[in-house]
């Protein structure tokens, strides 16, 4: 008897297999452009823009700049346009870069490894107080960045800082940004190998090179051998940092992968060691594998860390071995962490018997004055040489002890301390909504005034609390690794009003046991309320902290009324 179905199978349909979508990996792809930015890159050189600005728009004025040299090939030298005055943050959602920018210009001076002499630092502070309104800050990442540059003096500011061997060549662009360094390099008595030959040479060698002149997007890179690992490895595209090898000696223990942004990763160890001789060779050949098997067809996937965490280490150190080096690389043990303070504030002694000053300059804000004034006191206590640090500190070497005592003292009177409050020495922000188009909110004042208003509250603590300021979510100034991380919003208030604000990220940290900061559900706070917010989050702290414990390690077991 039928019961109306068949026990036959019938044969399964064959499933289509799902077609890989191109990423614009240039070995994989080829090279056709899948976007905008990347046909604009492939026409026209990002370079080549700065030969048209010294021909043609420094004489015919911004109005002669056409929209694909102002975005993205000015980059390739170091500018941006900045956010044009008085636009609220709510407009950046609302308005285009177009209608965001001004008819002026931010200028970022390449420092590699932080070097600068007092005669550089000197002539930056002329440029500054002559064309760019006496603006200057230095950044996490030793450079020193303008404001207000008109395209007119654009050539002669080249021609300023050509003389004194500064230039603002790969400031910016989807090329290899400034080469971290340790500030210390050559100099230090806790240094385990000096990596400044390696900077110099891929700067001066291979940074020429056409062939780096177009990645997916910016590669950001450290060369460290200081034992206090002082360049945040762990959050960089490439990361060579000191390690001793029980067989070959000091040399270099190798990162890949790093970044922040929204979508924050930490760098992984590549498990090989690599001595001073090998480091650029090895640079050029991971920048190479960016370059070749980047993801160029979506922006927000086009860095080096999306490809670390697809492919994984093991498959990245085999394809740099075998098709960019042709050539194994030694394996290395995994270096200790550096367990304290890793920037060099205070006063240091170096290898010589000489000391180094390192001072802190709040948020890393100065100005055009106060450089030459600073160049003029290094001077005037016998040294020229000065580096800047991926902390915003400013350091003045080869200091006899006496002349860096009076030095300090002279420092100290121009508001740079050689024994700020741990709330100043943690503190960084981003440029803010006073000058960057993609800001919501004011960091950089707001910072300022943060710390003023800690020190008169609370004093000074003692144990380290990195606070970071970010104007929007991509974290220039690192909020997801800062003990308090504030990224800036627009909120809402209970009468509705739209008004500057900040999302809260807590316990963030780099060095040991590295993690990003979590976020408390509900965890923001109205920009006019953030010093009472800041002071409550460190008195609940100190309250209930055990004998010892650091702040980001009280934060994972604090109950979360604490924290709000």
């Amino acid at each position: 008897m039928s019961t109306g179905t068949s026990t036959e199978e019938k044969p399964a349909r064959p499933r289509r297999k799902k077609q890989r979508k191109p990423q614009g990996q240039w070995a994989v792809d080829g090279r056709e452009p899948l976007n905008d930015d990347e046909r604009v890159k492939q026409e026209d050189p990002g370079i080549s823009v700065m030969q048209r600005i010294r021909d043609i728009y420094s004489k015919e004025g911004f109005d002669s700049i056409p929209a694909e040299d102002l975005a993205p090939r000015f980059k390739w030298v170091g500018m941006y346009t900045q956010r044009k005055q008085g636009l609220d943050g709510e407009k950046t959602s609302t308005l285009t870069n177009t209608e965001l920018q001004d008819n002026y210009f931010m200028m970022r001076i390449r420092l590699d490894g932080g070097v600068v002499s007092s005669e550089g630092l000197r002539t930056i502070g002329e440029i500054s107080e002559k064309y760019a309104r006496n603006t200057a800050d230095f950044t996490d990442r030793q450079n020193v960045q303008l404001h207000w540059i008109r395209i007119e003096d654009v050539p002669t500011i080249w021609d300023e800082l050509a003389k004194v061997g500064l230039d603002s060549f790969f400031g910016c662009g989807d090329v290899p940004r400034v080469i971290l360094g340790s500030p210390v390099a050559g100099i230090a008595k806790d240094e385990i190998i000096d990596g400044r030959p390696a900077i110099e040479k891929i700067k001066k060698e291979l940074l020429p090179d056409p062939e780096f002149g177009n990645l997916p997007r910016k590669f950001k890179s450290a060369i460290s051998g200081h034992a206090r690992q002082d360049v945040t490895h762990e959050i960089q595209d490439l990361a060579f940092i000191g390690s001793e090898h029980p067989e070959h000696g000091p040399g270099f223990d190798v990162w890949v992968g790093g970044g922040l942004s929204t979508n924050p990763m930490l760098a992984q160890r590549l498990g090989v060691w690599v001595p001073i001789d090998e480091v650029p060779e090895v640079w050029a050949g991971v920048v190479r594998i960016f370059r070749d098997y980047g993801y160029r067809r979506m922006r927000n996937r086009a860095r080096l860390k999306f490809l670390v965490a697809d492919w994984g280490v093991e498959k990245f150190r085999e394809v740099l071995e075998n098709e960019y080096l042709k050539r194994p690389l030694l394996d290395g043990p995994e270096p200790e962490e550096y367990p304290g303070y890793r920037d060099h504030v205070g006063l240091h002694e170096q290898k010589d018997g000489r000391f180094y000053l390192g001072v802190k300059p709040t948020v890393g804000h100065t100005d055009g004055k106060q450089l030459q004034r600073l160049a003029d006191l290094a001077e005037k206590h016998g040294t020229s040489n000065i580096r800047t640090t991926p902390d915003k500190e400013l350091l003045f070497l080869d200091l006899e002890r006496e002349a860096a005592e009076a030095l300090a003292a002279d420092l100290e009177e121009l508001g740079l301390s050689a024994k700020p409050s741990a709330f100043r020495r943690d503190i960084i922000s981003c440029t803010g909504l006073e000058f960057c188009k993609l800001a919501h909110v004011v960091t950089k004042q707001r910072a300022i005034a943060l710390v003023d208003e800690l020190e008169d509250r609370l004093g000074d603590l003692d144990v380290p609390l990195k606070i970071s300021l970010n104007g929007c979510p991509n974290s220039c100034a690192r909020t997801q690794v800062a003990d308090i991380g504030l990224s800036g919003k627009i909120l809402t208030t209970d009468e509705g009003e739209r008004v500057e604000g900040f999302q809260v990220h807590l316990g963030g940290t780099i060095g040991l046991e590295p993690h990003f900061g979590k976020k408390v559900r509900g965890n923001q706070v109205f920009s006019k309320d953030l010093g009472d917010y800041v002071v409550r989050v460190v008195e609940n702290f100190k309250s209930h902290r055990t004998e010892g414990e650091e702040f980001r390690d009280w934060v994972v077991r604090a109950d979360d009324e604490l924290l709000v």
